[in-house]
């Protein structure tokens, strides 16, 4: 009787000893699997990182070179623009300028060969009149375009010219302030500031419905600032990725890319008196003769 159970306890031992080295395999054989699984997710994270990462390498990159293209073409685009209104200009300027004259001074001696008091003589003086007129009409219209006193004064002298001009046109009373040490600008950039301002000028005078407006140019120790400041209905904006309005128009879209291609930053906001407020400042050695 001893000897059978002490079999039975010595078979008993053997089991459990042979079922806890089952257990253990299978504990070792999990852990293996686990191991395996976890470092194959782990290489495949990093494989999918690293395959996300040169795929957004690239884009950016392609981005990047649109973004530049897009910069070359407005440049180009802006550019022809301003070479097709300079020939504009001076054709108006030099051939309807040089026909009109001619007109009118044939139309002076004609008058003063009619006999005094006639009605001929009044007719010719009346279309002489007339000529003259439509001579300065097309003179304003050649400084419009493109004005030869940016290049031959600059902007200040430009800008003291054109917005009397626009004043009288309108009838829209124009505050324009002048502050700071002024410093010389390059034509190229002067060219490009002179549209900014006659294209916020434009969208007041259409846009706006208002009788006044206010024109700030600021010759800061290191910058140029420039604003064009109304208080009317204001632009319509279009929410932005970003969640912000942002004013739409090719106009606009126009001044932010002269503003970019002179280093500028231009900021369209609206005044807490309501209206639209364009503000634009540029570093100082942007504007220099030797940075054109």
């Amino acid at each position: 009787m001893s000897t059978a159970v002490s079999r039975l306890l010595v078979e008993n031992n053997e089991g459990e000893e042979q079922a806890a080295a089952r257990i253990t395999q299978i504990y070792d054989s999990v852990q293996r699997q686990l191991y395996l699984f976890l470092a194959a997710t782990l290489i495949a994270i990093a494989l999918t990182s690293l395959y996300l990462i040169r795929a957004n390498r690239q884009i950016f990159a392609r981005l990047a070179e649109l973004s530049e293209q897009r910069s070359e073409l407005a440049q180009k685009l802006i550019s022809t623009q301003e070479s097709t209104l300079r020939h504009i200009s001076r054709e108006l300027h030099d051939e309807f300028g040089q026909v009109l004259t001619a007109i009118g001074a044939m139309l002076g001696r004609a008058g003063n060969q009619a006999p005094e008091g006639s009605p001929l003589r009044q007719d010719l003086q009346e279309v002489r009149e007339i000529a003259q007129s439509t001579l300065n009409n097309i003179r304003s219209l050649s400084q419009a375009l493109h004005p030869v006193l940016l290049e031959e004064a600059g902007l200040e002298s430009t800008l003291d010219w054109y917005i009397p001009t626009v004043e009288r046109q309108t009838g829209i009373r124009l505050h324009y302030e002048k502050s700071g040490q002024s410093f010389p600008i390059e034509t190229g950039a002067g060219v490009h500031l002179y549209r900014i301002i006659q294209e916020a000028l434009n969208n007041v005078s259409r846009h706006a419905a208002v009788t006044e407006a206010w024109i700030r140019l600021r010759f800061l120790p290191n910058a140029l600032a420039l604003e064009v400041e109304d208080h009317g209905k204001g632009f319509v904006s279009e929410p932005s990725s970003a969640g912000e309005n942002v004013p739409r128009g090719i106009g606009l879209v126009a001044m932010r890319e002269r503003a970019e291609l002179i280093g500028g930053i231009l900021n369209i906001s609206r005044p807490s008196q309501g209206g639209t407020l364009v503000q634009l400042k540029i570093s100082q050695d942007k504007l220099q003769p030797h940075a054109a």
